[in-house]
Parts: structure tokens; C-alpha cells; sequence
């Protein structure tokens, strides 16, 4: 029998939402800050009325739902769900009041993008936008990038048992300290510092190509926010290509490296303990994955002649496979070069990088290199139990931090994830070959938005039907919560129909 949810229920889920809701408004003072220091008053204007709206829903969720009760995982699960339903409108209204979207859905998917940390943009005239609304794209990816809950738990929530429930239902499986919010202050604390250091880097190369300094600076801080947190997003909407610097694009493979990477093995790097990159599974199967895909790319894009030389050939295919990879989405190529230039072999090494990801407990988004990790390591044990003798013991580990078991329910749970994924992926093909394009074009297209990746090969733009933005809002919503809080959801609206 299915128990049908309670009032006190939806009282709970609507008190912790609120306050989340809070907490964006403050996150929206920010780009006023900046307004005020470009003297851009309209722009302002935009993010006061975001605010006050913010500010006015929050309250009134609150209020009318006050309540000392903890949350338990159902209603912590659906926070999180509807958490990131609630910061794509709101962080839509100063977009859509600036002019520069057609409409209100096309300012929702740039905003579910942004804060998804995916990169597929629908914005007009990028190029004369103001310095307020480019630096809120930017950052509510940076946000995005280390989850809304994370930015809760960080400084908004004082410690409460309900707080992993939360961070769990974001996709984060792992506690680096022993107190989640603990954790999430340390999640803070290396976004910051290679946020000083990133910026920096970018800042002076910037200048050493030609950019003017305050160009040169705001363009460093836009582009590591959306690197390092695996985004995508750019000031320019040539991406990457604007830059024409090999030193700017070497930064930034850097910087999509380290925001691939979970940030438990950036703490035991801080930590001194540098063995654990060399031996930790993700990232031994992100080398061989990484390795593996580029040489298919790379044999696709010789065997097409687009770029002659092998230089030319090693920048533009493996900073797009690194950029894929990651799930970061920034690009040296124009979007329609992807399907005009590259044939289907290197098409297909690139569906698969952006299908698989980098690490959990990172700002990725996709299947993830652990999960991938424990299959081959699940297939490895199958072998060895067909080849040796019947009554002798099999038993496989992996070192992921620590010395781990291989049990059945590890591999049930990447399994499951996996074929969710794929499934997902395979959903959003549908939809785009349903509204006319190809199927390599829409499968592409549909993975960038599902792995939460941002790459484009020409379709993503204002003029694809309704229908298919709404599908990538769903993907990019489903996919960047990984699917259990967004079960979770319709779970419970189910039961609130039919239970009893």
C-alpha cells in the first residue's frame, strides 16, 4: 500500500525551499555590485526586481510554512529537486528583462544551463550585453558548479541532521570531512583559492595578448568560474576561439582537469598526499579513457584532412575532447565545423567522451569515471570466476581513496546510473529526430545537454522548436541531479494521487 503524503509533509519541503530561495536572492547582490562598479543602472533595475521577487516568494514559503521539524531523505530529495526548478525562474528574470532573449523559456533554458553548469546558450547579441548580466551568467554556473545545496549548507543552514539528505540528493555521494557542512565549506574554500590563482593566470595572458586589463580581468574571472566548474559558458560567443592564444587554451585544459576531478582527491592533494592521484581508480580510467577516445578522434579527423598539419590536428581535436570529456563545453571550432568537418567516427568519439564524464563529488556532469571504473572492474571478476577453478574464492577491490570491496550493490547502483543515462541520452535523440535533424547531429546534441556538457554542433539556438528547449531544460535538470531526487519528486506527487 502506498501512503499517501501529509500537509506537515509539503509544510517541511516548503520551509527549507524557502530559505534556499533566500539564499539565491542574496547570490543575485552580487551582479549589483558589479552594475554599480560598471555604472550600469538598467541592469541593476533588473536584478532589484529579481531580488524583491526572490525575496517576496521566499518569505511567504517561510512563513507560511514555519516549522522546527527535520527533514527526512523523501523531503530532502525534493527539496533539492525543486531547489534548481526554483533558480532557473528566478535567475531567468533579470536574463529575460535585459533584452537580450527572445523570450522567457529561452531566458529559463540559458538559466538552467547556467546553474546545470552545461553551456548550451540561446542568448542574443552576446557581444553587447552588459558587464552585469555576462558576469551573472557566469556566476550562477560558479554556483551551480558547486551545487545550491552546497551554497546552503555553507552559509545559510546551521547544522541539522536533515543537511546530508540534501547534499546527497545532489549528486554528491561522498562527505570529505566527517560534518557535511564541514564539507561543503571545504568545497568553498578550493573553489576560492584556485578562483584567485585561475584568475590570475588567465588575467595576464589576457593582457599579454592584446586585451585591455579591466577586459583582460573580467574576462579571467568569467572564464575560470565557468572552466574549473566545468561549465562552458563565455563572455564572447565565439568561446575559446576568441582568444586565438595557445597559452589561454593551455590554461584552460588545466583548469577543465582539476574542476573533472572529485574534490575528496583535491583534499588529500592539499593534504600532500599526491600518490592517491596515480592510484585512485577515476582517474587512472579517466587516462585510459581520455587516451582511447582521443586516438579515435584523431583517427577520424586524419582520415577526413580537415587539419593537415598534426599540430593543428592535436589542438583542435583534443581540446574539444578534454572540453567534451569534462563536460565543460568550451570550443576552438565554430559549432556547424562539428558536423560540416568532422565525420562520424570522430562525432562518435566525442558523444562518447561527453557520455562518460569525469568524477563523482566534482562539477561534471554524465555517467562518471567510478561508475565506469566498477563495471570493467565487475566484468574483470566475471573472468576470473569463468577461467579459474569452480571452488576457487574470486574477490575484487579497488583503491578509491581507500581500499574498497567489490559488492553487488556497487555495481547495481553504477549499472543503474549508467543505463539511466543512456536511456536519457537516447530520449533526447528522439525528440530532435522527431523535430527533423539527423540522427548522429540529434544524438550529439542530446548527450551535450544530458551530460551536462554544453557542446554544440549547430542545432541548440532560438530558432529549434519549443518542444526540444523544454526537453534539454528536463535533460539538464535530470541529468545534473543524477535522477534519484528527480524519482523522488514524482514519487511523491504519484502518491499524493493514488496513495491512501
Amino acid at each position: 500500500m502506498i501512503l499517501k503524503p501529509q500537509l506537515e509533509d509539503v509544510k517541511i519541503i516548503g520551509f527549507y525551499l524557502g530559505k534556499i530561495i533566500m539564499g539565491l536572492a542574496l547570490a543575485m547582490v552580487v551582479p549589483i555590485f558589479i552594475s554599480l562598479c560598471c555604472w550600469e543602472i538598467n541592469p541593476a533595475l533588473d536584478f532589484l526586481v529579481g531580488i524583491e521577487i526572490s525575496v517576496m516568494l521566499g518569505l511567504i514559503l517561510v512563513c507560511v510554512c514555519r516549522t522546527d521539524k527535520d527533514l527526512n531523505w523523501m523531503q530532502g530529495m525534493i527539496v533539492v529537486s525543486l531547489s534548481w526548478v526554483a533558480a532557473m525562474l528566478l535567475g531567468a528574470i533579470p536574463m529575460y528583462l535585459s533584452g537580450h532573449w527572445k523570450s522567457f523559456l529561452d531566458a529559463c533554458f540559458d538559466a538552467m544551463s547556467g546553474f546545470a553548469t552545461t553551456g548550451l546558450v540561446l542568448v542574443q547579441d552576446l557581444e553587447h550585453i552588459s558587464y552585469t548580466h555576462n558576469f551573472w551568467r557566469h556566476w550562477i554556473m560558479f554556483l551551480g558548479g558547486q551545487g545550491i545545496v552546497v551554497i546552503a549548507l555553507s552559509f545559510f543552514v546551521r547544522g541539522f541532521s536533515g543537511a546530508f539528505k540534501m547534499y546527497v540528493g545532489e549528486a554528491r555521494e561522498e562527505k570529505i570531512l566527517p560534518n557535511v557542512i564541514n564539507t561543503s565549506r571545504f568545497i568553498w574554500l578550493v573553489s576560492i583559492v584556485y578562483l584567485v590563482l585561475g584568475t590570475l593566470a588567465l588575467g595576464v595572458t589576457g593582457i599579454l595578448i592584446g586585451m585591455k586589463p579591466f577586459n583582460s580581468l573580467f574576462h579571467g574571472v568569467c572564464i575560470f568560474m565557468t572552466a574549473f566548474d566545468t561549465g562552458g559558458f563565455s563572455p564572447q560567443s565565439q568561446s575559446i576561439l576568441y582568444y586565438h592564444s595557445f597559452a589561454y587554451e593551455t590554461i584552460t585544459v588545466i583548469l577543465m582537469v582539476f574542476g573533472a576531478l572529485n574534490f575528496k582527491l583535491h583534499y588529500h592533494l592539499w593534504a600532500g598526499n599526491r600518490k592517491e592521484l596515480v592510484r585512485n581508480i577515476e582517474t587512472r580510467t579517466l587516462f585510459v579513457s581520455i587516451v582511447a577516445i582521443f586516438s579515435l578522434v584523431a583517427v577520424g579527423l586524419f582520415q577526413t584532412g580537415v587539419y593537415p598539419k598534426a599540430i593543428v590536428l592535436f589542438r583542435k581535436g583534443f581540446y574539444q575532447l578534454i572540453s567534451g570529456h569534462s563536460g565543460t563545453g568550451f570550443q576552438t571550432i565554430y559549432a556547424p565545423q562539428f558536423s560540416a568537418d568532422w565525420n562520424p567516427l570522430a562525432l562518435a568519439g566525442m558523444i562518447l567522451a561527453m557520455s562518460l564524464g569525469g568524477a563523482v563529488c566534482s562539477t561534471t556532469g554524465a555517467i562518471k569515471m567510478l561508475r565506469i571504473g566498477i563495471i570493467f572492474k565487475a566484468f574483470k571478476e566475471d573472468l576470473k570466476r569463468i577461467i579459474m577453478p569452480e571452488r576457487a574464492i574470486v574477490i575484487e577491490k579497488f583503491h578509491h581513496i581507500r581500499d574498497v570491496f567489490l559488492e553487488d550493490k556497487l555495481v547495481r547502483g553504477a549499472l543503474l546510473i549508467t543505463v539511466a543515462y543512456i536511456i536519457l541520452y537516447g530520449f533526447g535523440a528522439l525528440v530532435g529526430m522527431s523535430c527533423g535533424y539527423p540522427f548522429l547531429g540529434a544524438l550529439f546534441e542530446s548527450t551535450s545537454a544530458a551530460a551536462n556538457v554544453g557542446l554544440s554542433c549547430g542545432i541548440t539556438g532560438t530558432g529549434m522548436p519549443a518542444a526540444l528547449k523544454i526537453t534539454y531544460i528536463l535533460q539538464m535538470w535530470v541529468g545534473r541531479l543524477e535522477f534519484m531526487s528527480v524519482f523522488t519528486i514524482l514519487g511523491f506527487i504519484f502518491a499524493r494521487i493514488k496513495g491512501k
